[in-house]
């Protein structure tokens, strides 16, 4: 059973992750910071149509400070969804803001209307964490999925990641009739190689969400992180794979029953060809990243140490025990990965 003792704290950007961002678009001005909107006067708890407390706030402005706030949080989602045509504002308006005063990061959530539907839409603004930024960029380049985010300084915007939030599929949705219980099997093991290959920690059931999408014959599921703080950080191997949580364990009975050892080792494979094909069609941006991250200090030194040497034992590959930062051991486990039957070296 994989649990995480206590949160990391925030690491700041350094100059090599800032370089990487402004050089792939992704730091950008923005009008309001995350310690603007600190400048709340008032809060309610956010009670959802169950009438449960989700323990999110939702927060006032003082008059005077609101109409600006509001006017540019507009201005950010134009820059986030339309790259910077504020022509999109017109129609837009912003319902509520809410704060998670639980989060690590405690991030705030803004939720956009459109005028003319009711359509509403979500993006997050927080403290930009450089451990959450890397797992981002990673997520961004060796999933499946395109990641939407922007920096300033000291803060870090993200759209809202679509799909149901894993722990209420878990309680919810595991009995419908309408579930292809191998299919979901499937996607919970590429989930859990994707995630131990790139070292994403602490991906139980409330830090994913499960997207479900119609097939022509059946339904497809796309497990997808939606938390990244716990990127390279911890200093267990079972930490970073999703299995070894207790809140997943009702998936992990489900794979039991449909999936086969062999199977189980197919899928793997696959996945982690996937992994190769997505670093060789990222260029050089990769490494770039992978440069930056093999630089900086992202957690202490006892859990590098004790990371590499369990590493070194899993893939009977000594190498790992030279690694001395949480970045040479993501690049050497992504080279374990690149190798597959023919020898990948990265750029120097």
């Amino acid at each position: 059973m994989a649990i995480i003792s206590k949160k990391k704290k925030a690491i700041s950007i350094k100059e090599p992750l800032r370089n990487y961002l402004i050089d792939n678009g992704r730091e950008t001005n923005l009008p309001i910071s995350y310690g603007d909107l600190l400048r709340y006067n008032n809060s309610i708890p956010l009670i959802d149509k169950n009438n449960k407390d989700t323990l999110w706030e939702s927060v006032f402005y003082p008059q005077g400070d609101m109409q600006e706030i509001y006017h540019n949080l507009k201005k950010i989602y134009a820059i986030l969804k339309a790259d910077g045509d504020l022509s999109v504002m017109d129609h837009l308006f912003v319902d509520r803001i809410d704060l998670c005063v639980y989060g690590n990061t405690q991030p705030f959530r803004v939720r956009i209307v459109n005028k003319i539907n009711d359509n509403a839409d979500y993006f997050y603004i927080k403290n930009a964490d450089a451990s959450r930024v890397y797992g981002l960029e990673l997520e961004h380049w060796l999933s499946p999925n395109r990641i939407s985010y922007i920096t300033h300084e000291s803060t870090l915007i993200e759209e809202h990641i679509l799909g149901i939030p894993g722990d209420q599929f878990i309680k919810f949705h595991l009995n419908d009739k309408s579930l292809n219980r191998i299919r979901l099997s499937k996607e919970f093991v590429k989930f859990n190689e994707r995630c131990f290959v790139r070292l994403l920690g602490d991906m139980h059931a409330n830090n994913f969400v499960v997207d479900i999408t119609p097939d022509f014959e059946d339904v497809n599921y796309r497990i997808r992180a939606i938390d990244f703080d716990q990127q390279s950080y911890e200093g267990r191997k079972s930490i970073y794979l999703p299995q070894y949580f207790k809140e997943n364990n009702r998936l992990i009975d489900i794979g039991l029953q449909c999936l086969t050892p062999p199977t189980v080792k197919q899928y793997q494979k696959e996945e982690r060809s996937l992994i190769a094909r997505r670093f060789k069609a990222s260029g050089n941006v990769i490494n770039q990243l992978l440069n930056a991250m093999a630089g900086e200090v992202l957690s202490s030194t006892e859990n590098v140490h004790n990371l590499r040497t369990e590493l070194a034992y899993h893939y009977k590959d000594n190498e790992f025990l030279l690694c001395n930062s949480m970045g040479e051991l993501v690049r050497h486990s992504l080279e374990k990965v690149l190798n597959g039957d023919h020898h990948y070296q990265f750029p120097k």
